[in-house]
């Protein structure tokens, strides 16, 4: 999740880059084995790592399984203090990835005839929502409520640095949110907003009467043998040598500062739109067991894959169902999603058959709340990198337009 200009919204909370800056880092570069030793590792990935680095992240990872082997890079340093390299096996923030997780907890409720996909949301939480009876759970899952990005809100971002240690509670998301106008009536357009997930997450636990926490412990983790996945309340509770430090980076001087944000309270202003800690390999068995079914009915998965168009000015080109986004990348459709907080970039994506998963980190997140060359040098790159990954998923051949964006070799585009 991201706080930041009108640039910046399109990639809030997707599968996009977050806009970041540029430059060097001070930090050792390696490609890693499962085992964390130093190892010679795969050139194409260690380019990509090279060139993450470069634009300015202490650290990216990535795990790319095609189905016949899982093949790991890490580089970079998972805590800049104290320089403890990037291993490629620590918890970090998913962002918005833990959309998909929502979206899988709500299909189970509608398996359990709990909720209607078709219900307006005011038959749930009554008084809530503004026009609520004319938005439905299915409006919210799909970003087509029309209703306001509370991220997106300038006070609400700057806020975001002035104060990062707020813990906002649902109901006051939801009041930044509501003093502004929907984007359009409901059902007549898509545009990504964070505001349809805190609901439901409101939905959630007044239809199970159970906290966030303990529906993806119980309904998710358990059943997938997640075992470093959870929802915090509000912070990562173990920012340790097994956890990747993220860090927001601004460049608005032309050289990159950066600011830990491994203790900023993520639950508190992220919740249901983007709080979950993760790892990894964990994010690749969660996205690999909803595509492969076992999460709920094969009803409800053709549900979340029914997907409505992204508008044309969108930086991911495809479809978004119920929690998912279907990715026309540069090596063919994958289905995934990703994740921006205040110091991490993540992204995951899966074949159909969900036996392929390519999942990746880079720990750096956007400061500046204007854009600059930096940041749009660190997007580029970011673009590039999830389609270098995507085509390792699928075992096809990086194509050069790709290679020469994550090289520099194509203009970035102005802001």
């Amino acid at each position: 999740m991201t706080t930041k200009t009108t640039t910046k919204k399109a990639f809030m909370f997707t599968a996009a880059a977050v806009l970041a800056g540029s430059g060097a880092v001070a930090a050792t570069s390696a490609a890693a084995t499962d085992s964390g030793r130093p190892a010679g590792g795969d050139a194409v990935m260690r380019d990509v790592a090279h060139h993450v680095l470069g634009s300015g992240a202490p650290g990216y990872m990535a795990l790319i399984d095609n189905g016949h082997r899982t093949d790991r890079t890490a580089s970079g340093v998972a805590d800049r203090e104290s320089g403890r390299p990037l291993r490629g096996t620590e918890q970090f923030e998913i962002g918005s990835n833990t959309k998909t997780f929502m979206s899988a907890l709500t299909l189970q409720l509608v398996d359990r005839r709990q909720v209607d996909l078709d219900a307006p949301i005011e038959k749930y939480l009554p008084g809530v929502v503004p026009g609520g009876d004319a938005i439905t759970v299915r409006m919210l899952l799909n970003h087509t409520s029309g209703l306001f990005n509370y991220t997106a809100d300038q006070d609400f971002a700057e806020g975001m640095y002035t104060d990062p240690q707020r813990v906002w509670t649902e109901e006051e998301l939801l009041a930044v949110a509501f003093q502004h106008d929907p984007n359009f009536a409901p059902g007549q357009g898509w545009s990504y907003s964070n505001t349809n997930y805190t609901l439901i997450g409101l939905l959630l636990q007044k239809q199970t009467g159970q906290s966030l926490a303990d529906l993806v412990q119980q309904r998710i983790a358990r059943p997938l043998g997640l075992k470093h996945t959870y929802f915090p309340e509000p912070r990562a509770t173990n920012t340790g040598p097994g956890y990747a430090h993220g860090y927001a980076v601004s460049f608005a001087d032309g050289e990159p500062t950066y600011t830990d944000t491994a203790t900023w309270p993520v639950g508190g202003w992220g919740g249901a739109a983007g709080a979950i800690i993760s790892d990894q390999r964990d994010l690749s068995r969660f996205f690999s067991g909803l595509l492969q079914g076992k999460l709920f009915s094969d009803r409800q998965l053709n549900q979340m894959k029914q997907t409505v168009d992204l508008p044309a000015d969108f930086p991911i080109q495809g479809g978004y169902g119920l929690g998912l986004f279907h990715i026309d990348s540069a090596c063919g459709p994958v289905w995934g999603h990703g994740g921006d907080t205040n110091g991490h970039h993540s992204t995951a994506v899966v074949s159909d058959d969900g036996r392929r998963t390519a999942v990746s980190d880079t720990t750096a997140g956007p400061s500046d709340l204007t854009p600059n060359d930096g940041a749009n040098r660190f997007a580029q790159v970011a673009f590039a990198a999830q389609d270098v990954t995507t085509c390792k998923m699928l075992g096809k051949p990086v194509p050069q337009t790709v290679t020469d964006a994550l090289h520099g070799r194509t203009p970035v585009a102005a802001s």
